[in-house]
């Protein structure tokens, strides 16, 4: 039986990061119009992603040495008034991506697991992730990892003819 290895992601990894990004963004891609070709943003959404989450914050999953995915995340510091610190304070998980011949098979919530105890070390309480709202498959594995709808994002778009 083949076993999950996650480990830290390394600079060698780059070529399968940039191919997972594109994998990611095309898929979104396919469910709401708001999103770029892959190909079009890889490289700077990466270099971005890695800017932001740091070498250690940035996992990678492998079976079998094969790359399947990865899950990258941060510590956010927010001002609301109006929210406890620990809410202020919280671990965000900006990307999981498990490449479509892997997806089904728990990768993503282990992912995330691995990147709430690295988060968890550094005194993290809270974790929060954002998915698109037609993105079933990501939502079901975010609430298969324990997390609760926090805030929902409405949009509307306004067409030329709407604006009087």
């Amino acid at each position: 039986m083949s076993q999950l290895a996650i480990r830290d992601a390394a600079s060698s990894d780059a070529q399968r990061l940039r191919r997972a990004v594109v994998a990611l963004q095309d898929h979104e891609g396919r469910l709401h119009a708001t999103r770029l070709p892959g190909e079009l943003i890889a490289d700077a959404y990466l270099e971005w992603m890695l800017r932001r989450a740091g070498e250690r914050a940035v996992l990678v999953a492998e079976i079998d040495g094969e790359f399947v995915g990865f899950a990258a995340g941060w510590i956010e510091l927010e001002h609301n008034i109006a929210e406890t610190p620990d809410s202020n304070r919280f671990g965000y998980i900006s990307d999981v991506c498990v490449l479509p011949p892997w997806r089904g098979r728990r990768i993503a919530p282990s992912l995330i697991e691995a990147l709430e105890k690295h988060l968890r070390r550094a005194g993290v309480t809270r974790l929060r992730i954002n998915a698109l709202a037609a993105n079933a498959s990501a939502r079901a594995s975010y609430k298969y990892a324990g997390f609760v709808e926090y805030g929902v994002v409405y949009e509307k778009v306004i067409r030329n003819s709407q604006l009087a």
